[in-house]
């Protein structure tokens, strides 16, 4: 069964929220914490089933039902590996209804042995990344009941790659840095667009990967923040927001980061749009509990002799931590290899520029926010913030002060 248009809207919601409470350069996941709350919310009781069912976006009667089909639809997404974890100490015995929820594969066995446990966290999160995360965000204690987790890790690769030269942004917070630039041109000028939101215009640039999943990379007027400008994009998703497409802007200066002009040129060509980004790279680790309010975690987390998941188990329990870990890397081309031999030949002669057409220059140098979006199902797997762009590789022969 395909992941409903309801579940995907609420994973999608937890990321705006998500967005509006985040600052600085970062990474997340609603999609790998959605599932999570869902779970606990069907087991929850009291206070806390309310508080989990509102941060997920569903009643909690509904919650696991669709946390299991939006782990099934995930996991035939190409391009994407996402798994769930359960461990529960030998003492602890499980609802059989709770339990018979989860994937059967998924429940393991805390031994009371903390190192012990630990290496066995982190190897099932290495594994379930391919290395990508490489240890499990989790203290665990003699006291540790039961651990749930999810491990999520996509690729792709650009349909269209970019060429890697030096970017010098003239003005802006990466004024005068010398950073890993990307570039290229295309003649699909619908790739690109400007929607008017509350708060200002935002500009989106949609990167089409080979495997049906894209990043939306989103540049908005300077004064907005960041969770307004990715809640644009969250909105231009779910189509609450209107995108005026490249093929139809006027010229002159159309959004953040858009100019389209009208050039001379030697020959008849067709409408260009050119790209201009940089490459990124970050890590981010997330404390859950310190938005205890936004992920529905208050009273979760709040001690009590009672517990607060009566569905989960008999033993009461409470929230003790919950965090996440997260990276994402934008390059040319993800990992490609290839060499191009060119004889060029060039004749004599000034050309006569008899011909018009239109160029549409699409500039991503400061910051700007990134969603990496499944195509088909407009479900939202990662998203961040970049404020810190790679810095392009030193030349040993290059000299700043020549």
């Amino acid at each position: 069964m395909a992941v409903t248009k309801a579940t995907i809207r609420a994973v999608n919601d937890l990321t705006a929220r998500w967005a509006e409470a985040s600052a600085g350069g970062t990474v997340f996941s609603a999609a790998g914490v959605w599932p999570l709350l869902a779970f606990l919310a069907d087991g929850a009781g009291g206070p806390a089933r309310g508080e989990l069912a509102d941060a997920v976006g569903m009643s909690a009667d509904e919650s696991a039902a669709a946390a299991r089909e939006l782990l099934g639809a995930m996991g035939r997404m190409r391009g994407l590996d996402s798994a769930l974890g359960l461990w529960t100490r030998r003492t602890l015995e499980l609802r059989e209804r709770w339990e018979a929820g989860l994937p059967v594969e998924a429940h393991g066995v805390l031994t009371g042995d903390v190192g012990v446990d630990k290496g066995a966290l982190d190897a099932w999160a290495a594994k379930r990344t391919g290395g990508l995360i490489e240890e499990m965000p989790v203290q665990v204690t003699e006291d540790t009941e039961m651990v749930l987790a999810s491990a999520l890790a996509l690729r792709t690769q650009w349909l269209s790659p970019f060429r890697d030269l030096p970017l010098w942004p003239g003005a802006g917070p990466w004024r005068d840095r010398r950073l890993a630039g990307l570039y290229r041109s295309s003649e699909l000028l619908d790739r690109v667009g400007v929607a008017d939101t509350p708060h200002g215009h935002v500009t989106e640039l949609r990167v089409l990967g080979n495997n049906a999943i894209d990043v939306h990379l989103l540049l908005g007027e300077e004064r907005m923040t960041p969770g307004q400008v990715l809640g644009a994009g969250v909105d231009i998703l779910a189509r609450r927001r209107a995108v005026v497409p490249g093929d139809r802007f006027p010229c002159g200066e159309v959004g953040p980061g858009l100019r389209v002009e009208r050039v001379r040129s030697a020959a008849p060509h067709p409408p260009i749009l050119d790209v201009s980004t940089v490459a990124f790279g970050m890590r981010a680790k997330h404390d859950l509990l310190a938005l205890h309010r936004l992920f529905g975690l208050t009273t979760a987390a709040t001690p009590t002799d009672r517990g607060h998941f009566p569905g989960i188990s008999d033993s009461p329990m409470v929230i003790g931590s919950a965090e996440q870990s997260a990276m994402a890397e934008f390059t040319a081309v993800g990992f490609r290899a290839a060499a191009v031999t060119v004889m060029a030949a060039i004749g004599a002669g000034i050309p006569q520029l008899r011909w018009v057409t239109t160029r549409v220059r699409a500039t991503f140098d400061r910051p700007f926010g990134f969603l990496a979006v499944h195509r088909h199902s407009r479900l939202v797997l990662v998203s961040g913030w970049v404020t810190d762009p790679t810095a392009y590789p030193a030349d040993p022969d290059y000299d700043e002060d020549l």
